[in-house]
């Protein structure tokens, strides 16, 4: 029989799950902290359960590994980024980012993505699995045990999908923002989505307070369709009013992250058509130079072009910023690190790789 991942049942499953086995309610708060605030990796370190119970729970139960295979840590600004192996050997990235106001965690949500967005490297190899809930959170708190530093911020904005991750994802955000665990407050907590309309109308309905940040990457239908296969499913237009409803549900403002690709979507055409759609949103539009990548012919536009581009959009009353480039000298760039270690295992050189 599989044991159970004990890590991923909220607070009041937990009580549950500890009554079921004829534990009293109250063992189920202590393992709880020792899961979600003390960071226990193994049920040994609960020092203030029995002997019996501990036992107990190594034969129903399971602390699944997130297991960090790789560390790199930026010389150029205080940027360090992780790749995790999984209890099945999959991988996963996380990034570490110091900011003045606190840590931010980027975390992903699945191994691999099926999203198949052209400039990106995590999606080449396509989706291996979605992750558990506790593999999600299981980054954070790895994160937060080896820096010895509390993470204040959490975006899920790595690897996958997390609105394709969905039931998981949702759990994910009630279970990190739990008072009895880290107790991050929602408002602090980001998720990335390339615009699932159904999942978009579905998280606006859960009473979440979290950042919703569509990937535009596009200013109309058909040049979003060129960079992101998901735009073939979904229209511009019904992407759009999602955002609107989740803007209307919540309260909070939508974030527009645009990859800009040198000559794809970086034109005059684009601005005005960019104007178009956001001048009337309460929104903020995030520019992110595109990390070129070997497999796919996509440039960054240079400096002086991507600052043309924001001031002209500026001048348009768009709020929109340049996303401050962070790791430059690491794998900074979403599945890269992943990337290399899967080809060095595959005999591929480094140099066949990534174009930092």
């Amino acid at each position: 029989m599989s044991k159970k991942d004990i890590c991923s049942y909220n607070y009041d499953e937990l009580k549950e799950e500890m009554l079921a086995i004829g534990e009293k309610a109250f063992r189920s708060k202590q393992i709880y902290e020792w899961l979600h605030v003390k960071l226990a990796d193994d049920f040994d370190e609960m020092t203030n359960l029995s002997k019996s119970l501990r036992e107990k729970l190594k034969e129903n139960y399971e602390i699944r590994k997130v297991k960090m295979i790789d560390h790199q840590i930026s010389k150029v600004d205080p940027t360090e980024k992780f790749l995790f192996e999984l209890e099945d050997g999959n991988m996963v990235e996380s990034v570490l980012m110091k900011y003045n106001y606190g840590n931010s965690v980027c975390i992903s949500s699945q191994a691999g993505c099926r999203m198949g967005c052209r400039f990106c490297a995590s999606t080449i190899g396509g989706l291996v699995r979605s992750l558990e809930t506790s593999e999600m959170l299981r980054q954070i708190y790895h994160i937060q045990k080896i820096t010895g530093e509390r993470v204040s911020n959490v975006v899920v904005m790595g690897t996958g999908e997390p609105l394709d991750n969905y039931d998981n994802f949702v759990k994910f955000i009630h279970m990190l923002s739990d008072e009895h665990g880290l107790n991050i407050s929602q408002r602090n907590i980001t998720a990335s989505t390339c615009g699932i309309v159904p999942n978009m109308r579905r998280l606006a309905e859960e009473g979440l307070q979290i950042t919703l940040a569509l990937s535009l990457h596009g200013s109309s239908q058909e040049k979003r369709k060129k960079l992101m296969p998901v735009a073939n499913k979904y229209e511009l237009g019904d992407v759009l009013d999602a955002c609107d409803y989740y803007f209307d549900k919540t309260g909070r403002r939508i974030t527009f992250e645009y990859s800009l690709v040198a000559g794809v979507n970086d034109q005059p055409d684009d601005i005005r058509e960019l104007t178009a759609i956001l001048k009337r949103r309460n929104c903020h539009l995030n520019l992110i130079p595109v990390n070129p990548i070997k497999e796919r012919d996509f440039k960054k536009p240079d400096r002086k072009n991507a600052l043309e581009f924001k001031n002209k959009l500026e001048k348009n009353g768009i709020n929109v910023t340049i996303r401050r480039e962070r790791g430059s000298d690491i794998d900074g760039a979403c599945g890269q690190l992943r990337r290399r270690h899967a080809a060095k295992s595959e005999g591929e050189t480094d140099e066949n790789l990534c174009n930092d």
